[in-house]
């Protein structure tokens, strides 16, 4: 079966833009971004943007946005048995307009992929279709995985490789 992501979220003064590769089965099942509870996403970016991680969704969406954190997935759509990124099946995979997004965000200077699976999508679905004047306004950054799933990187580190993303944002 195929399954359907997200829209972007993203307004018009943001500066990064953070990308996974295709929302989990509880996200689409909750209609909304990292809505797994052991997913680090939402814990992490409270720590980058500086708002409260106990936030209510609709709010700490607000409060990225806020903070000029633009927020989509590099796949509209593909087919995948279950949630994990390794269960996506190629031939499946139907990337995003991510550089319509990026051409209309002329403020956004940096991609981060959130996790490994999103970064290879990105460099095989979209760096390839860039212009090259965006491929020089951005920089492009992989972060580990803040899934469930990402047990094997300590989270000290990852919660460190994520931080990087404050200096983007001042």
């Amino acid at each position: 079966m195929i399954e359907t992501g997200f829209p972007p979220l993203a307004r018009p003064d943001a500066r990064i833009l953070v990308l996974g590769s295709m929302p989990g089965r509880r996200s689409l099942d909750e209609a909304r971004y990292y809505a797994h509870p052991r997913n680090l996403f939402w814990p992490f970016m409270a720590r980058v943007a500086g708002f409260d991680p106990g936030l209510g969704h609709e709010a700490r969406v607000e409060a990225l946005l806020r903070a000029g954190v633009a927020l989509w997935d590099v796949l509209a759509a593909c087919e995948r048995p279950g949630s994990l990124d390794t269960a996506i099946r190629r031939a499946s995979e139907r990337p995003n307009a991510i550089g319509e997004l990026l051409h209309a965000h002329p403020g956004i200077t940096l991609v981060a992929c959130n996790g490994g699976k999103a970064l290879q999508l990105f460099q095989r679905h979209v760096r390839p279709t860039l212009a090259d004047a965006l491929k020089a306004r951005i920089e492009i950054l992989g972060l580990p995985s803040t899934s469930p799933a990402n047990a094997s990187i300590p989270l000290a580190e990852r919660e460190r490789a994520w931080m990087r993303l404050s200096s983007y944002l001042r």
